[in-house]
């Protein structure tokens, strides 16, 4: 490793939204799936890494977790973490994942709404039954 791959993602040369971009990547993980994993927005993942927000703390300890590097390499890019950019990194393969993420949420889609049917008819007798 030279000098300047040390520092690829140190203070002066990342921000806190380049390395979380920068694990995220490293790990295959799309934006998506990593809000999903920590239990947050497309959006919020989307602002951490353009700058425009940071998470709290047990956000930032998931996320540390999740991307395989140390909190305070992710905040301040010394620590254990990544030396550079990911290599080799193959989009087709993030395209088949999303693709089966969105069906398997279509299909949970598609049951909860038979679910809250079910139960709108439920409450709906109920009401009925109450009022007689």
């Amino acid at each position: 490793m030279t000098e300047s791959d040390d520092n690829w993602y140190g203070p002066e040369a990342a921000t806190f939204g380049d390395r979380v971009a920068g694990a995220r990547d490293a790990t295959g993980m799309t934006q998506a799936q990593l809000a999903r994993r920590l239990g947050v927005k497309k959006a919020t993942v989307q602002g951490w890494e353009n700058d425009l927000s940071e998470p709290r703390a047990n956000k930032l300890s998931m996320m540390a977790g999740l991307l395989n590097v140390s909190i305070m390499w992710l905040l301040t890019g010394e620590g254990d973490g990544m030396s550079g950019p990911a290599e080799g990194l193959r989009p087709a393969d993030d395209f088949a994942e999303v693709l089966a993420e969105m069906r398997a949420i279509r299909a949970d889609m598609r049951a909860n709404a038979e679910r809250a049917a079910r139960l709108e008819k439920k409450l709906r007798l109920l009401v009925e039954q109450a009022q007689t």
